[in-house]
C-alpha cells in the first residue's frame, strides 16, 4: 500500500524545462562567467540529473551560446523601452548603461566576446545580439532626428558611435581600482549629448526627471 506521504514527480512542460535552465545557465554567465556554465553546473543548481539538461541541450557550448543570448535580450528589453520621447528613452539607455548596476552585464560581453574566439556559433550570438543592439538604438535617433529633439545626423553612424562609447568605458569594469571621476562615469552621456547635438547634462536630467 502507497502511503499518503509519498508523491508522484511532476513533470514540467518541456517549455517550462527549457526556460528553467536557461534561466539558471544566464545566472551562472551573469555571476560566474560563461566557463563557469556546465551541464553539471546547471544541473546541481536545479536539483536535478545532468541528463535532463542534456536532453534540451545535447553539448555544453548550446547551452553556453543560448545563455548568453538571453541574457542580451533581457538587457534590451529593460534598457531599449518603447514608450517615451526619443530624448527620454536614450537617457534611459545610456545612463542605465553607466550604472553599476549594468556591471555584470558588462562583464558578460567582455566574455563572451574573449570566448567567441574560439567558438563560431558562440560569435554568431554576439553579431547577432550585437546587431539587434545596434537597430534599437539606430531607431531611437532617427525618431529624435525626425522629432527635432537631435541634430540632423547620420542616425547609423551616431549609434555606432555611442555604443563604442559604452564599449570603451566597459572595458575597466573588471579593474581591481574604480577609476570613477565623472569623465569615466559620464562617459557614453557625453558622447551621446555631443554626437547628436545635445546641450550637455540634458540626457542625465531627463533621467532623473523620468
Amino acid at each position: 500500500m502507497v502511503s499518503s506521504g509519498d508523491a508522484r514527480r511532476v513533470r514540467k512542460r518541456p517549455e517550462e524545462r527549457r526556460e528553467e535552465i536557461l534561466a539558471a545557465a544566464a545566472d551562472i554567465a551573469l555571476t560566474e562567467g560563461l566557463e563557469r556554465i556546465t551541464l553539471r553546473a546547471v544541473a546541481d543548481r536545479l536539483g536535478v540529473r545532468p541528463g535532463l539538461i542534456t536532453h534540451y541541450f545535447p553539448a555544453a557550448e548550446d547551452l553556453v551560446v543560448a545563455a548568453f543570448a538571453r541574457a542580451a535580450a533581457a538587457e534590451r528589453a529593460e534598457l531599449f523601452p518603447p514608450e517615451g520621447t526619443a530624448t527620454q528613452r536614450l537617457a534611459r539607455l545610456v545612463t542605465g548603461f553607466e550604472s553599476r548596476d549594468s556591471w555584470d552585464l558588462a562583464r558578460l560581453w567582455l566574455n563572451a566576446r574573449h570566448l567567441s574566439r574560439f567558438s563560431r556559433p558562440l560569435n554568431e550570438a554576439l553579431v547577432e545580439q550585437e546587431t539587434l543592439n545596434r537597430a534599437g538604438i539606430v531607431d531611437i535617433i532617427q525618431h529624435g532626428i525626425s522629432a527635432g529633439e537631435f541634430a540632423s545626423v547620420d542616425a547609423h553612424a551616431a549609434g555606432v558611435r555611442i555604443l563604442m562609447a559604452v564599449d570603451g568605458q566597459s572595458a575597466s569594469v573588471n579593474n581591481a581600482r574604480d577609476i570613477g571621476g565623472d569623465e569615466h562615469e559620464q562617459f557614453v552621456s557625453d558622447v551621446a549629448e555631443w554626437t547628436l547635438g545635445l546641450k550637455p547634462g540634458t540626457l542625465r536630467a531627463s533621467a532623473r526627471s523620468n
